[in-house]
């Protein structure tokens, strides 16, 4: 596959116009980005994710150090005598460590002949960028959820989810806080047959009362991640409930809550997770100033690469709003009868 005279002629406008932009001769070699440049980076990958738009993404100095305070649960409200009352607003011994982070995609030959003559020029240059900037910002995501360990050399095929490229959120707390989250083995049946629980509202009820401290377990920022295959066995076990009205079913499924908290399903969660926190209580930390950006065109691999590297990682602020169950297990349904197999 060759690239068209139309196609080569628009990659090296967007080469030429990427360079320009970023103030840089050409960007076949690393750069760095000035901060105008990274908060418009992280801007743009913020776009691409309407989850990623709630956790906390922010810079940090340096590459290790106390996990960044962004508030904190309980009472800050009293009196005392002789003297005004105060708490102290900190995180106690939670530490966060970056670690180079490379994302790279390529967009081949054929697809760029593809995008070339399907539109005009400027939609061409916004289809390499919108591909580049979605795919770093899911891959973020990803690790975010899945995460495991830190691998000197990553391995794709075997750790799809990015498991050995950091350590995400479920990981730190549970090395760190094992007390918060259930391991053993749950079941969940709406017939209630030998289960653990009938319900996702049940379930989540229980993690509340089991791992939530007391003070914090009415905290209304408090909310549900919840994969999508349980979210799905759970809404297909509700409509074979021939004894529930058809319009409160439907209620329920349009605004998802589950245990009174609001629902959410983000992408890239593992299957039978489920979690209740706080979505500021989630930190994606990148270290200023470590970003930089590579394009190049290499006609040897027939593509066009975009590459993004930096220093970055994930933190926790507070393990005690962090609960969860590692994996909820739901027995197939009779599609006539609704009962569990």
């Amino acid at each position: 596959m060759q690239l068209t005279p139309k196609a080569e002629a628009m990659i090296r406008k967007y080469a030429a116009g990427l360079a320009t932009s970023y103030g840089v001769p050409d960007t076949r070699r690393f750069f760095s980005l000035t901060d105008p440049r990274e908060i418009q980076l992280r801007d743009a990958l913020l776009q691409q994710s309407e989850f990623l738009r709630l956790v906390n993404v922010m810079d940090v100095e340096q590459v290790q150090g106390q996990v960044v305070n962004t508030g904190n649960p309980g009472l800050f409200t009293g009196r005392k005598k002789g003297g005004r009352f105060n708490r102290e607003m900190g995180v106690d011994g939670n530490e966060y460590k970056l670690v180079e982070t490379d994302s790279g995609s390529y967009l081949t030959y054929a697809l760029l002949v593809v995008w070339a003559n399907a539109g005009t020029e400027e939609e061409f240059f916004q289809r390499i960028q919108a591909f580049s900037n979605e795919s770093f910002a899911l891959d973020i995501l990803r690790i975010a959820f899945n995460g495991t360990h830190i691998a000197e050399n990553t391995d794709p095929d075997a750790n799809p989810l990015g498991e050995d490229v950091n350590r995400g959120w479920h990981t730190i707390v549970k090395e760190r806080s094992p007390e918060q989250i259930i391991t053993d083995t749950v079941t969940l049946d709406r017939l209630g047959s030998g289960a653990d629980y009938v319900s996702l509202d049940a379930a989540v009820t229980d993690l509340i009362h089991t791992c939530i401290f007391e003070p914090y377990r009415n905290d209304p920022r408090l909310v549900v991640l919840v994969s999508a295959d349980l979210i799905g066995a759970d809404a297909t076990s509700m409509m074979n409930r021939i004894d529930r009205p058809t319009e409160k079913v439907a209620a329920q499924l349009i605004n998802r809550e589950i245990g009174g908290r609001t629902a959410y399903s983000p992408p890239f969660m593992p299957e039978g997770r489920l979690i209740v926190t706080t979505l500021s209580n989630l930190h994606i930390y990148t270290q200023r100033g470590t970003r930089k950006r590579k394009a190049e065109w290499v006609d040897d691999r027939k593509q066009f690469e975009n590459n993004y590297l930096r220093m970055e990682g994930y933190a926790v602020e507070h393990d005690v709003l962090y609960a969860a169950y590692d994996k909820i297990t739901v027995p197939q349904e009779d599609p006539d009868t609704g009962i569990g197999g």
